[in-house]
């Protein structure tokens, strides 16, 4: 009987582990559908991301799909910049490690910004990157100012 008390706890921690595979899984398939209606899009436990045009929506996953979604254009943004553990950090020389990570869009009009959370930094860095050059071809086009 004491061997099967022992087992218990491990019985539990399966049953734990199956119900979070589960859960994650459900937020997968509801991002999938929501991330449809954009070309290009983001999704980790933190935060999801789309990107339509001059557009970006993020919010938070959840297993009926995202919550709490935010959209801004690029148009608005005056610069981004990428944050690893409250420190401004060069998008070419990102650090290795970080745990708070997270783009910083900044907008002149209220002076505000918009942090969106990332997992890992090669990530991020992917997406300042290409929203970097993003907001630098609509600037050169004239659709935003600098």
């Amino acid at each position: 009987m004491e061997r099967g008390l022992l087992w218990l706890p491990l019985l539990a921690i399966f049953f734990w582990l199956a119900w979070s595979g589960w859960n994650e899984y459900q937020k997968l398939e509801a991002y999938k559908s929501w991330v449809e209606h954009f070309e290009r899009g983001k999704y980790d436990i933190y935060a999801v991301l789309g990107q339509k045009n001059s557009d970006l929506t993020w919010g938070k996953p959840t297993r009926t799909g995202p919550i709490n979604l935010e959209t801004f254009s690029l148009k608005d943004v005056q610069s981004l910049q990428l944050v690893v553990d409250n420190q401004t950090v060069n998008l070419e020389t990102p650090p290795k490690r970080g745990s708070k990570i997270a783009l910083e869009f900044i907008f002149p009009e209220p002076a505000t910004s918009i942090k969106i959370p990332f997992t890992q930094i090669s990530l991020a860095t992917e997406w300042g990157k290409f929203l970097q050059q993003e907001l630098s071809n609509l600037r050169s086009h004239g659709i935003c100012e600098e």
